[in-house]
């Protein structure tokens, strides 16, 4: 089967723009080509420039520094574009395996390189949060901009030709024109926020505290949103648990924030807030003033337990339905074969 771009079908001209340009599908889709490409291009020198200099501007091999605006929303948003990504290539797989001719690789290739360029944002945009140097965000700022314009070209493309949400195509696009939308936003918030272009006088961060003490091993607060979830900044204690005990120096120490003179002042606060100048003999509440010191962080882990327990009724449940349709299946292969069994002793009785 030959391999084309835009296919090799025979009688059919794939790159005709005789009725526009725009109208031709494979046109479409090797303009959204455009910005993955681009971006590949410009990080990856980058990154490599990066990881092989000792600059002080670029140091990239830092394991932690400290988070731009929008931090948690980027990585969220990242992953859901991956996602998407996978199923845009799914798609394009299965309506090219529809095509009994030739491959049409504009069907899957961009999205392809899509989850590729999604890929390769977040790990340019963690090295150049950890070495502080926001003025090479503008790349991904550019990334963001040229993406949401050739998908929307597409999107818009597709309601012409009614194409419209009954058409998982359409939702796809309509999803990735959405979170490029989304990333372009907080692109667009991180300039706000820092000024690092555009403006006169930039903002200048330095590092947290905690950081620049060499004692403090916990990285919990200060690292990305996926070593956060996955614990990754423990590796090295765990590695080194396994070679030898465990001493106490390597521990080290607690951040200033998670530490229990820090707690105890913030409830201590909160409590005395209760205490006003018309009654000051009535007992304040320290239920109250716990939900005012740490109300936020119970709140959220609570709500990760119960979907953590909830979640727990998953693998049963789907135990549950494998086994079912299972046990459907071979019934029905059972009242098959007992049909034709009945079939083919029918003749031999009437005889």
């Amino acid at each position: 089967m030959a391999l084309s771009f835009c296919g090799n079908d025979k009688g059919i001209n794939p790159y005709s723009v005789v009725q526009g340009t725009l109208n031709n599908g494979c046109f479409v889709d090797a303009l959204n080509l455009v910005p993955h490409v681009f971006l590949l291009f410009i990080t990856f020198p980058i990154l490599f420039i990066g990881w092989g200099s000792q600059s002080s501007k670029v140091q990239i091999h830092h394991n932690t520094w400290l988070h731009f605006p929008g931090h948690n929303m980027r990585w969220i948003l990242t992953f859901s574009l991956l996602f998407v990504h996978v199923c845009e290539f799914a798609e394009g797989i299965v309506s090219d395996k529809t095509m009994l001719t030739t491959t049409h690789l504009h069907l899957f290739l961009p999205a392809f390189m899509g989850f590729i360029a999604a890929t390769t944002s977040v790990v340019y945009y963690h090295n150049i949060e950890t070495s502080n140097f926001p003025k090479l965000l503008l790349v991904l700022f550019i990334y963001w901009v040229l993406a949401f314009i050739t998908k929307s070209i597409k999107l818009w493309k597709f309601a012409a030709y009614e194409v419209g949400p009954q058409h998982l195509r359409f939702c796809i696009t309509a999803l990735l024109v959405l979170l490029y939308g989304l990333l372009m936003a907080v692109e667009i918030n991180v300039i706000r926020v820092r000024k690092y272009v555009f403006f006169a006088n930039p903002q200048k961060v330095k590092p947290p505290e905690d950081l620049q003490d060499l004692g403090v091993r916990f990285l919990q607060p200060f690292v990305n949103l996926l070593s956060k979830a996955t614990y990754w900044w423990m590796n090295p204690l765990i590695i080194g648990a396994h070679k030898r005990p465990i001493e106490l120096k390597k521990i080290g120490k607690l951040p200033i924030a998670m530490r229990a003179l820090t707690n105890y002042l913030k409830l201590k606060d909160a409590y005395e807030d209760q205490r006003t100048a018309e009654d000051p003999n009535k007992a304040p509440s320290i239920w109250r003033s716990m939900y005012q010191a740490f109300g936020r962080p119970i709140l959220l882990s609570s709500t990760f337990r119960y979907l953590a327990d909830l979640l727990g009724f998953a693998g049963p449940l789907c135990i549950c339905g494998i086994v079912k349709y299972l046990k459907q299946d071979k019934l029905s292969e059972q009242d098959k074969a007992k049909e034709e069994k009945t079939q083919i002793l029918a003749p031999v009785e009437m005889l």
